[in-house]
């Protein structure tokens, strides 16, 4: 099984690939929405508020064009923000928010011929994990549970190579290495993409880093 990460612009990577390299993509891009520029955000634990969110930049055409060259399938969240071909098939994300000023739902675009379909998963259970696993990686961080539905609904006959151009958390790569499946993730920050990986090493390997920077093998025991 593969489990390949590249700390690198996803453009780069994908323009290196033949075409349909990959059975299904799932890519959940920045959204380029007005008010997070103009807002502030703490983008991760320990870190200071910083003025707008300078990673929240929607890709341009030529990143959706890419994608759908190298993609079988493809999910893309946020697909609400962008332009793209008509399609009767979606999925929604339904997070049981009971605040009012944050969004219930999250709706992503497929081309994967199946059904409209809803993964209920609570925002609640989302941040007791964070809580439990060392707080938030990335602002837009999704639960590993909802990838896992994901793979079990809209990978077309199980196992092949699954794609995500921006990993952020390493919420998609954790589930891929739980279910089987080949996986390849870019992610550009390097911070982002250290703290996935030590997440990905910590829940998958048993690896866990410490602070000298001395990786041990943590042992279960049965």
């Amino acid at each position: 099984m593969i489990s390949e990460v590249y700390n690198m612009n996803c453009m780069c990577y994908m323009k290196s690939l033949p075409d349909k390299f990959f059975d299904l993509s799932i890519a959940d891009p920045p959204y380029g929405i007005e008010r997070f520029s103009k807002g502030s955000l703490r983008i991760a634990k320990g870190q200071k508020y910083e003025q707008g969110i300078k990673w929240d930049k929607a890709p341009k055409q030529d990143f959706f064009d890419e994608l759908f060259r190298v993609s079988k399938h493809c999910i893309i969240w946020g697909a609400n923000n962008f332009s793209l071909p008509k399609t009767e098939y979606f999925i929604i994300w339904n997070k049981e928010q009971t605040v009012d000023n944050f969004a219930s739902l999250e709706y992503a675009w497929t081309n994967v011929k199946k059904p409209a379909k809803m993964f209920t998963y609570s925002i609640h259970k989302c941040m007791a994990e964070r809580k439990k696993n060392g707080g938030k990686i990335h602002p837009t961080e999704k639960p590993i549970a909802l990838y896992c539905w994901l793979l079990e609904h809209y990978a077309i006959g199980g196992g092949g190579k699954i794609f995500d151009p921006m990993f952020g958390s390493g919420s998609s790569r954790i589930a891929a290495y739980k279910l089987g499946y080949d996986y390849v993730g870019c992610e550009i920050d390097k911070e982002y993409f250290d703290k996935a990986n030590e997440r990905f090493n910590r829940e998958c390997l048993g690896k866990q880093k410490l602070s000298d920077g001395t990786i041990i093998q943590q042992q279960t025991l049965f």
